[in-house]
C-alpha cells in the first residue's frame, strides 16, 4: 500500500458521508485472459478501488454500509495449488486489517448483501462498470441487463468519488512527480535515439524498457509516429525518414499507480526546417500561455478558447487563416488545425476518472460540453481548483482527409486559405504536452526536470 491505514479509513469515511445512505459497492478488477485463460494481460487494479483500499490483489470487493458505517473487504483466500504458482499471498482478513477494514468474508457474501439490501428497498450504489465480467456480475445480482449496468450506476457515488479524486493531496503529487521523473528519462531516451533509419517500434520499445527498469510501466500505449496528424498513431516498423517530424506521446505509471503524460515533437534530421519551426513556435506559444494563465476559478473551457485565439492569430500571420479571430474561433474554423481539447485531468488514470463519465468529471451544471467539432473533444471545461492536475497539450495538425472534406464543402471560406493549407498537406502534426498542478495562486509544471521543448533546446539536445 502507498499510504497508511488511516489515510484509506479517512477516505472511506468521507465517501460514506458524501453518499449519505445505502450500500456502496466498489469492485476490484479480476485477471483478464489475453489469448487463453492462463496467459493473461498484466493485472491492473481498478483505480477507485485502489484509492479507497490500497489493495492490489485481484477479485476483491469493498462494501460500505453508509447507514451503519460497517465496512467489508470481500474475497476468497487462495489455496495451496495457487500458492505453488504465485507464491504466498496474504489472507483477505490480513488485507482488510492492513487498510483499516474491520470485516472480511468470502466473495460470495457480496450476493447475499446485495439481496438483503434489495429486499429492504435500500439504494445500492456502484460505479459504471467498464469490464464485461463486472457487467455480468452486477446484472446477476441486480436483475439489470448487462448492457444497462453503466446507465444504472449511482450518480451520487460517481459525484462523491469525482469530488475526492479530483483534488490531489501532497502525497499524491509526490507520487506523480516520481512518474514524471521516469517519463523524463523515457522522452529524453527517445529524443537521443531519434535519427534516420531507426524504427518507430524501436523507440517505443526503448521507452517501455526504461519504464520497466524503474519498476514502472507505460501509463498508456505509447504513441510514436512520423504521422503526428494521427492522434493515436501506434509505432510501426517504419524507419524514420530524414526531413520529417516524429511525435512521441508517452508516460509512465509508477508501481503505486500514479501517472505521467508528456508529448514532444522532434525533427528526425536533428534540425527543424523553416516551415516546421514556424508551426512549432505557434504550438510552443500556446503551451506556454497555459502555464502563464491557468489558475484557480478559471474555466478550463476559457483556457482552451484563449489558446485557440492565440493559435488563430499566429496562423493568420503565416497566411493559413484570415478574417476576424474571434469570429473564426466562434465559428470553429480553427478546428482545421486543432481537432482535440487542450487537456484533461490526470492522476491514477492518465485520463483521470474518464471511466466514470466525462460529463461528471470534466463538466458540471455551470459548464457543459460543446457540440462544435473539435471543441466537443475537450474532456474538461469546468473551473479549476487547487490540487487539480491537468495536461497542457495544444497541437497543430494537417489532416489530408479533413482538408479535402472541408475544401469540397466550402467550409469556413471567410477564415481559411485553402491554397496555402494545401502546401502543408504532407506536413504531419505537432503537439507539446506537459502536466501542470493548479496551485493556490496559479499553476506549476510538474517534474523536477523538464523535457526539452523550446526548439533550440530540442536541436541542441539531439546533437
Amino acid at each position: 500500500m502507498l499510504f497508511d491505514a488511516k489515510t484509506y479509513s479517512s477516505r472511506r469515511a468521507e465517501l460514506r458521508e458524501k453518499v449519505g445512505s445505502g450500500l456502496i459497492i466498489l469492485l476490484g478488477n479480476n485477471n483478464a485472459p489475453c489469448n487463453y485463460p492462463a496467459n493473461g494481460y498484466t493485472f491492473r487494479q481498478d483505480s477507485s478501488f485502489l484509492y479507497y483500499t490500497g489493495q492490489d490483489r485481484d477479485t476483491l470487493a469493498l462494501v460500505i454500509d453508509a447507514d451503519n458505517g460497517q465496512e467489508w473487504l470481500l474475497g476468497d483466500d487462495i489455496d495451496i495449488e495457487d500458492i505453488i504458482w504465485t507464491g504466498f499471498v496474504p489472507s483477505v482478513a490480513d488485507l482488510a486489517a492492513e487498510c483499516g477494514i474491520a470485516n472480511s468474508a468470502p466473495f460470495g457474501k457480496l450476493s447475499e448483501m446485495v439481496a438483503d439490501a434489495r429486499k429492504a428497498g435500500r439504494k445500492i450504489h456502484f460505479l459504471p462498470p467498464y469490464r464485461h465480467d463486472h457487467m455480468i456480475l452486477l446484472s446477476d445480482m441486480l436483475g439489470i441487463h448487462p448492457l444497462k449496468t453503466r446507465e444504472s450506476a449511482s450518480v451520487e457515488l460517481i459525484k462523491a468519488v469525482v469530488s475526492m479524486r479530483s483534488i490531489k493531496s501532497a502525497a499524491e503529487i509526490e507520487e506523480i512527480e516520481r512518474a514524471m521523473a521516469i517519463g523524463y528519462q523515457m522522452h529524453c531516451g527517445a529524443m537521443k535515439a531519434c535519427k534516420p533509419g531507426v524504427t518507430e517500434k524501436s523507440i517505443g520499445g526503448l521507452m517501455e524498457g526504461i519504464a520497466m527498469s524503474q519498476g514502472a510501466k507505460v501509463s498508456f500505449s505509447s504513441i510514436v509516429s512520423m504521422h503526428g496528424e494521427i492522434f493515436h498513431g501506434d509505432p510501426s516498423l517504419k524507419k524514420l525518414e530524414p526531413g520529417r517530424l516524429l511525435l512521441v506521446d508517452a508516460g509512465a505509471e509508477t508501481v503505486n499507480n500514479y501517472c505521467s503524460d508528456n508529448t514532444r515533437t522532434m525533427p528526425i534530421s536533428g534540425k527543424f526546417t523553416t516551415k516546421q519551426r514556424e508551426i512549432y513556435s505557434i504550438v510552443e506559444a500556446c503551451h506556454d500561455l497555459v502555464i502563464e494563465k491557468a489558475k484557480p476559478a478559471m474555466k478550463w473551457m476559457d483556457m482552451h478558447l484563449d489558446v485557440c485565439r492565440l493559435m488563430t492569430d499566429r496562423l493568420k500571420d503565416l497566411g493559413l487563416m484570415k478574417g476576424n479571430t474571434d469570429d473564426a474561433v466562434a465559428a470553429g474554423a480553427h478546428a482545421m488545425f486543432l481537432q482535440h481539447g487542450l487537456g484533461h485531468m490526470m492522476g491514477m488514470d492518465v485520463h483521470d476518472m474518464e471511466g466514470l463519465g466525462q460529463i461528471y468529471v470534466g463538466f458540471d451544471d455551470e459548464v457543459r460540453p460543446s457540440t462544435q467539432f473539435g471543441t466537443n473533444c475537450l474532456r474538461c471545461g469546468r473551473r479549476l481548483q487547487p490540487g487539480f492536475v491537468m495536461t497542457d497539450e495544444p497541437g497543430i495538425y494537417f489532416i489530408p482527409a479533413l482538408i479535402d472534406k472541408w475544401k469540397s464543402e466550402k467550409m469556413h471560406l471567410d477564415f481559411l486559405n485553402y491554397d496555402k493549407i494545401e502546401q502543408y498537406r504532407d506536413f504531419g502534426g505537432i503537439r507539446l504536452e506537459d502536466d501542470i498542478l493548479i496551485t493556490e495562486t496559479g499553476c506549476r509544471v510538474l517534474g523536477k526536470d523538464i523535457i526539452p521543448y523550446h526548439p533550440d533546446d530540442v536541436e541542441a539536445f539531439m546533437q
